[in-house]
């Protein structure tokens, strides 16, 4: 009589629980750095091999169960990532360490977890952040270098840089977006904010750090191509604010190739 009223008891707690089940998973953080020469960008896709699918499978590997990786955003092919944040539930008792030290020994070298880190039931990577910084990296320098050449825009062109930040300070606040974004981009809304967008030079590199609450597609890419068309002089400073008041796409600038670009962190 005894045992029967403790297994009714126990019935009962665990039926008031079962609604909650999904709370009760564990929700682990992974900061991820990439290098996206070989991967079609990160979102899992038919026509390519992505850096998700590589991390859910390798998560697969020590787990033994399927899993299901929530990112922060998206890069696309060719795009690196220093800080990419990404979450994944289980239920499973792995030690949180093993989700940096276990992962890291069966990724390919291109692929690694640099943190891991168990949160609150209610965090979300791409929802609970507050803004992201980029960096685009381009090689200005009379002979290309094979070294650098997937990991920077190679343009033998001399670059007026004083011009190029004049152009960069029309960017900054919270404006319309639309000229700068690709066709194929299906943000709801275009309104985007620029904390702060950084041009200096180092040697033979030129560094421009985005950092916003957001980008759309290939929104700093195109905003890099038009502040080179800048600072080859084929476009004015001046005319960034009717590009912007214009929505128009095709009177802004190129887009920059891919490998220049990498996501350096998540703001939380």
């Amino acid at each position: 009589m005894f045992l029967k009223v403790i297994d009714d008891a126990l019935r009962g707690v665990f039926l008031y629980l079962l609604p909650y089940y999904g709370n009760l998973m564990r929700n682990i953080k992974l900061i991820v750095e990439y290098d996206g020469t070989c991967y079609a960008g990160w979102q899992r896709q038919p026509n390519g091999l992505s850096i998700q699918q590589v991390l859910e499978e390798a998560l697969e590997t020590i787990l033994k169960e399927p899993v299901r990786v929530v990112s922060s955003g998206r890069t696309d092919s060719g795009v690196h990532a220093k800080g990419m944040v990404a979450a994944f539930r289980t239920e499973k008792t792995v030690p949180v360490r093993a989700f940096r030290e276990g992962l890291n020994s069966i990724l390919p070298p291109d692929i690694a977890i640099r943190e891991a880190a168990e949160m609150p039931p209610q965090f979300h990577p791409r929802k609970d952040a507050l803004g992201k910084l980029y960096r685009y990296t381009i090689h200005n320098a009379r002979v290309r270098s094979p070294l650098n050449r997937s990991i920077s825009w190679h343009l033998k062109d001399e670059l007026d840089l004083r011009a190029m930040c004049e152009a960069a300070a029309h960017f900054i606040g919270e404006k319309d977006f639309a000229a700068f974004r690709a066709a194929k981009c299906c943000a709801k809304s275009t309104i985007r904010r620029i904390d702060a967008l950084d041009i200096r030079r180092d040697n033979d590199f030129i560094y421009i750090d985005a950092k916003g609450s957001g980008f759309l597609r290939n929104m700093v890419r195109i905003i890099v191509g038009t502040l080179v068309e800048v600072g080859r002089g084929s476009k004015s400073h001046e005319e960034i604010p009717g590009l912007l008041e214009g929505r128009d796409r095709v009177k802004s600038g190129m887009t920059a190739p891919p490998q220049g670009l990498c996501l350096v962190e998540v703001f939380y």
